[in-house]
């Protein structure tokens, strides 16, 4: 399969901000689309109810600034070297605390209900983007193993690759990448597996062939190029509580009230724009996530 990066792709080529708000000319438009187009054929028309109101940024903005230290600590470099990733052939493992392990192939989990949904999503950094990601409930492919009683977390572990992935050489993090979620939040309607965006595969810098995203926490709880999915009973450690615990807490939600230690959290900018705007408590979401947390300090379990 032919998986096109950033430098591919000159601005003729990508779909019009407008074209893509309007399905109908927007699946007219999708006819060369890299997913399968049984796949992009069932998406649901019209906007998910999960879809935030507020406008997408550019296919552009999305690729060319990025966070993926196994491609550079440059927002620039995984664009750069994303392109060296090879997709296919991809399994993801599904084991741990259930029923019925198994390794799903990338064609299998593309058989899933995919759903088009537009999403604000918060880097820890200060800088936010919103994005129109294709993907489905990871609900959906946990339920499919059969969680037992003792599965009160998910683990999720990244691909390690050095001879495709330079910048796990410089260990800025301890390699394999991993993340966890308390199993009610991996369960929650709001968190997706990711396999594409505004229309297409996902490109290599966006975490390429299939990504966590959950939309009230801070961006690196979105766990890139996904190997393992691993249900545990414990508490799971995770990349960056394990480098910076005083920095990067387990739970890691959107929380303007408690600061980064070398950073205010109370605003943010927006990638495309000047001005900085209010940050929302759990990125805008407290709506639908707010009750996961009742009883909790925020402020002690950051």
């Amino acid at each position: 399969m032919l998986i096109r990066t950033a430098s591919d792709i000159v601005p003729s080529e990508i779909t019009p901000q407008a074209v893509y708000l309007n399905r109908r000319q927007f699946m007219a438009a999708s006819a060369g689309l890299l997913l399968p187009l049984s796949a992009i054929a069932a998406l649901p028309a019209g906007k998910s109810p999960y879809s935030t109101s507020d406008t997408p940024n550019s296919r552009k903005d999305i690729t060319s600034y990025n966070n993926f230290y196994e491609f550079g600590t440059g927002k620039d470099e995984p664009a750069l070297y994303a392109g060296r990733l090879k997709t296919r052939p991809w399994t993801v493992t599904v084991d741990g605390e259930v029923g019925s392990p198994r390794s799903f192939d990338l064609d299998s989990l593309l058989k899933l209900k995919l759903q088009e949904r537009i999403y604000r999503m918060r880097c820890v950094e200060g800088w936010s983007m919103v994005i129109p990601w294709i993907g489905f409930p990871l609900a959906e492919l946990l339920k499919q193993v059969q969680p037992n009683s003792r599965a009160k977390f998910v683990a999720f572990e990244t691909a390690l690759r050095p001879g495709e992935m330079p910048g796990v050489a410089r260990r800025v993090l301890d390699w394999p990448y991993r993340e966890g979620l308390r199993m009610d939040e991996a369960m929650h309607p709001l968190t997706i597996m990711a396999v594409g965006l505004y229309g297409d595969v996902l490109p290599g810098q966006n975490g390429a062939p299939i990504r966590l995203v959950v939309p009230w926490k801070y961006g690196f709880k979105s766990i890139k190029s996904v190997t393992r999915i691993h249900l545990v009973e414990k508490q799971p450690p995770t990349s960056w509580n394990l480098a910076a615990p005083g920095e990067y807490g387990f739970y890691s939600n959107v929380n303007p009230e408690v600061d980064h230690p070398r950073w205010s959290q109370a605003t943010e900018r927006r990638i495309g724009e000047f001005f900085k705007r209010k940050t929302l408590p759990f990125n805008g979401y407290g709506e639908q996530v707010a009750g996961l947390y009742r009883g909790m300090d925020l402020r002690k379990n950051f």
